[in-house]
């Protein structure tokens, strides 16, 4: 894997950073490593890397793997261990489903187009898609993720504004719940990065 950074010196400190964070025991798989060194070449801003492994700098990451398999955790340590003026806020799909039960179409507006500071595009890390539902407010259906995501797409094309997500839907299963216009634009916007599929649950 030809980078211009220590591997094994980030491994180390993402490792030591988890232990503090979740439990002394918490140790990365060797399978897990092909996926952490994608991230940490984007992160990272590693240019020879990211030539090399077809990472684009300018796009959002699209992490993708099975229950359990440590996505969540990664993407909160990378968070950490960024500088202050790089990191990311983190949001679970199922908080922000929630917060529009109780607010209504405003919070679309609030993770979309109200997502600046100083007008600089914000960058978020929606975590766990899929795990929300489509929902009612008063009435009407509304599949809140999707429009989300497509709000940013277009703010990611006219700003530059990033977004990251987490998710254990593979394509179709994205596709039938958010339907083709949406996966057609995610291939635009996200470096799809991507667990093994048979990687073990860390959770058991």
């Amino acid at each position: 894997m030809k980078s211009s950074f220590d591997f094994t010196y980030y491994l180390s400190i993402i490792e030591a950073k988890g232990q503090e964070l979740y439990n002394p025991g918490f140790k990365l798989s060797p399978e897990d490593y092909e996926a952490i060194f994608k991230l940490l070449v984007y992160f990272l801003k590693d240019t020879v890397g990211a030539e090399k492994h077809n990472i684009s700098l300018s796009k959002g990451i699209l992490l993708s793997g099975p229950v359990g398999c440590g996505k969540t955790s990664l993407m909160r340590i990378l968070h950490l261990i960024l500088n202050s003026e790089e990191r990311f806020a983190i949001k679970p799909c199922r908080d922000i489903s929630f917060e529009f039960i109780q607010e209504g179409y405003s919070v679309i507006y609030r993770y979309s187009k109200q997502s600046f500071k100083n007008l600089i595009p914000r960058t978020f890390c929606f975590d766990d898609l899929g795990s929300e539902n489509n929902l009612k407010y008063y009435g009407n259906d509304c599949n809140v993720m999707a429009e989300i995501l497509l709000s940013r797409y277009d703010l990611f094309i006219f700003h530059g504004m990033l977004t990251h997500l987490t998710t254990n839907l593979n394509s179709g299963e994205i596709e039938d719940i958010y339907g083709l216009r949406l996966r057609s634009r995610l291939r635009e916007q996200f470096n799809l990065i991507a667990f093994n599929a048979v990687a073990k649950d860390k959770r058991v």
